[in-house]
């Protein structure tokens, strides 16, 4: 068997599958060891939850071949591997089933000489089918049920990113009001500040222009008393 699917090769749901596929394996092997040493009723019964472990094993390397194509390119050839050695593990245990299965007179027993031929057979079937049709509605509404419960936690993550998202506009819109109201502060102080050194360069000028008049009229004074 191989190991569970290295961190590195970028997929969770993969390596959930191969976890999953090891366990219905082991059931299966411990199924088929027993299948045996069983005749009659509990030997159909046997054959009967072994084909379902079979029948779950298929499912999951379905679900395995979909996943494995999100697997990195880097890390694709190993998966790969692992992927077809767990193939040719459900073939070798699928091959060993139909054997034993095939062992009508340890499957039926007695019975096996007592019914018409042909009878045990299609009761077997349809009861296989009815057990196996039960067992595919259990663990498809399982299934369902894990998405259900995925896609509510997904919703929830979302409406509490919406939120954030929503709390983050909300700063960043104060934020821009308070850099157009700076920036209006700015735009009125540099204003002022004009108005300021005008004022200041007319006052200079004033200034400049009184003296200009005094010292005039000093000299106006002086040169009349020496006249």
């Amino acid at each position: 068997m191989s190991n569970l699917l290295d961190a590195e090769a970028g997929s969770e749901l993969f390596s959930s599958y191969e976890a999953e596929l090891k366990l219905v394996q082991a059931d299966l092997l411990q199924k088929l060891d027993q299948i045996p040493e069983l005749t009659g009723e509990s030997r159909k019964s046997a054959v009967a939850q072994a084909e379902r472990a079979l029948e779950e094993a298929d499912e999951l390397l379905d679900s395995m071949r979909l996943e494995k194509q999100n697997i990195p390119t880097s890390s694709r050839a190993k998966v790969n591997q692992r992927f077809r050695n767990y193939e040719a593990d459900v073939d070798a245990q699928r091959r060993k089933l139909a054997s034993l299965a095939s062992d009508r007179a340890a499957l039926f027993g007695a019975r096996y000489t007592d019914e018409p031929a042909g009878s045990s057979d299609v009761h077997l079937e349809q009861r296989q089918q009815l057990l196996s049709g039960t067992d595919r509605l259990d663990r498809s509404t399982q299934r369902l049920k894990a998405s259900q419960a995925l896609a509510h936690e997904t919703e929830a993550i979302g409406a509490s990113t919406l939120a954030d998202l929503e709390i983050q506009r909300n700063r960043i819109q104060h934020t821009q009001d308070a850099l157009l109201n700076s920036e209006g502060y700015v735009d009125r102080s540099v204003k002022t500040l004009r108005g300021m050194a005008r004022r200041m360069a007319t006052n200079r000028v004033i200034t400049i222009s009184i003296i200009t008049v005094l010292v005039l009229l000093i000299i106006a004074v002086i040169f009349s008393k020496f006249s």
